[in-house]
């Protein structure tokens, strides 16, 4: 005789329907997964579905909040945890607070947020998969999370920048180039594991920092204003760099 199944409570039932949805739209997308296929997953019957959640939208919301409320909390409190300075090594201290640059804070930043990123993706790539797919539903949640991310960014930049004889006005468009550092690599990671998270972080933070660190006050175009068809080639032959008076780096 088989064994009679156990009847769920209302709340375990909605979490076994948010949790069989949440893989639907990772696998398939939200126009390609049907309240049926749900439904049918789940063992229950079509009605369950609606009863809980009012249809297929209101489901992909359910799943789409709680991965944004995951991810978001995990970010904002890793820019935000000072604790995190205190683990870095006696001499990288040393180094930051000898260096007349803003990029010792900020390097920290981008590794705490870089590494919280890719925490939840290595704990919930189903999550980030949704998230990050392109859907119109979802994109323009998760964009509005990177920008209330680049928004903490800039408080915490603006500072650093005045302290440093850097145009505070100019750390908001500082902040979106970091977000961008983070956000983009995270999405490719997410479908090629080659390398740890912490590998991808260190990479991340490597390109962050070089280049936080050679900041000038008052950057210039190489080829000089558009319109200009001179450019520096012309000017200062191969190779120099009138503008900037030396080599940039890489």
């Amino acid at each position: 005789m088989a064994a009679k199944r156990t009847r769920m409570s209302a709340s375990e039932r909605r979490e076994q329907l948010i949790a069989v949805a949440r893989g639907l739209f990772a696998e398939r997308g939200f126009d390609a997964t049907s309240v049926e296929e749900v439904a049918a997953r789940a063992q229950v019957s079509k009605p369950v579905v609606y009863e809980h959640f009012g249809g297929k939208e209101g489901l992909y919301a359910v799943v789409v909040d709680r991965e944004i409320t995951t991810i978001s909390a995990a970010i904002s409190s890793a820019i935000a945890d000072p604790a995190a300075d205190a683990t870095a090594a006696p001499e990288a201290d040393r180094h930051a607070q000898e260096g007349s640059d803003a990029s010792g804070s900020a390097s920290r930043i981008a590794e705490r947020a870089a590494l919280a990123l890719l925490t939840y993706i290595e704990d919930s790539p189903d999550g980030f998969r949704i998230l990050s797919a392109g859907s119109d539903r979802a994109a323009g949640t998760y964009s509005t999370l990177l920008a209330d991310v680049a928004i903490e960014v800039s408080g915490i930049l603006a500072s650093q920048f005045a302290a440093h004889d850097l145009d505070p006005r100019t750390a908001p468009l500082y902040a979106q180039m970091l977000v961008g550092i983070v956000a983009m690599p995270a999405q490719w990671w997410l479908e090629n594991r080659s390398m740890s998270k912490e590998e991808v972080a260190a990479h991340m933070v490597n390109l962050a920092w070089n280049g936080l660190r050679g900041l000038k006050a008052e950057p210039t175009l190489h080829s000089g204003p558009v319109g200009d068809s001179r450019g520096s080639e012309g000017a200062s032959g191969p190779g120099a760099d009138s503008h900037t008076g030396g080599s940039d780096g890489p």
